[in-house]
């Protein structure tokens, strides 16, 4: 199988690129079986965080060069890079927009659309030897993958604009450095330590994991006034749930809260 996905304790769900699909992870036949995976889980309800992986030195590389070579020696160029783009935006869209917590165990090498998977993340961690590449300008291409809005909201404007312009290799450390990442380990803590942020950030209800990723990612494009008004609406919303009840229960009686139970 290209992609497994792996249904572990606590709600989470583990999804895994083959040694192939990592190296080739966005052809159009491997993308379009991406989508549907991550439709299925994230409107799985028993699904609270998804963790994704590759194997071997690739986390994802992004799209195959030589079916870019083919599709240009038979003029459908254009329509295979849109193809592409209309099918890992919108999953990109729905992982932003999405309750659920998704985590990038980056195991290796992120590249073009692949680092465009792995910036999307609500919580990055790679190891030491991994490297974060944009790789657009030397193919003659403008980036996508959301790679020029995520970048940078996670490092600054200038530094991503060197990132693209300079065709620049981060490691994992300078990743770090940077704030690309959230934090490096081994090779071997690697998914242990996913796993882990996976579940602890999953246990909160789901009106608050869902609220504050659509408000983060909208405060950096509207004026208070209007981010404001948009909080007073989630929040609103928010307080009428179980899980609100649950939590207020939960300090009165000093215990940790259960959300997502009747």
């Amino acid at each position: 199988m290209a992609i497994t996905v792996e249904h572990l304790p606590n709600s989470v769900a583990l999804v895994t690129l083959s040694a192939e699909a990592s190296r080739n992870a966005l052809s159009l036949d491997l993308m379009k079986s991406m989508s549907e995976i991550f439709d299925d889980l994230l409107e799985d309800s028993s699904i609270r965080s998804i963790v994704m992986t590759g194997t071997g030195r690739f986390f994802c590389s992004g799209a195959d060069i030589e079916s870019f070579a083919s599709a240009i020696d038979d003029g459908t160029i254009g329509e295979m890079v849109s193809g592409l783009t209309s099918i890992l935006h919108p999953m990109q869209l729905k992982i932003r927009s999405s309750e659920k917590v998704f985590v990038a165990a980056i195991n290796g090498s992120a590249a073009g659309g692949g680092l465009g998977l792995a910036l999307c993340a609500d919580y990055r961690i790679c190891v030491p030897e991994a490297k974060l590449a944009a790789a657009f300008f030397s193919l003659g291409l403008s980036p996508d993958g959301g790679t020029t809005w995520l970048l940078p909201r996670l490092v600054g404007v200038q530094r991503a604009k060197c990132f693209f312009f300079n065709n620049e290799t981060w490691s994992g450390e300078k990743a770090l450095e940077y704030g690309a990442v959230d934090e490096s380990v081994e090779q071997e803590n690697l998914l242990e330590r996913a796993i882990s942020i996976a579940e602890s950030w999953g246990r909160w209800s789901e009106s608050s994991r869902r609220s504050t990723k659509q408000l983060i990612d909208a405060s950096t494009s509207t004026f208070m006034e209007t981010q404001l008004e948009f909080e007073k609406l989630l929040v609103t919303n928010s307080s009428l749930t179980s899980d609100f009840a649950e939590g207020v229960s939960a300090f009165l009686e000093k215990r940790d809260p259960k959300f997502g139970e009747e």
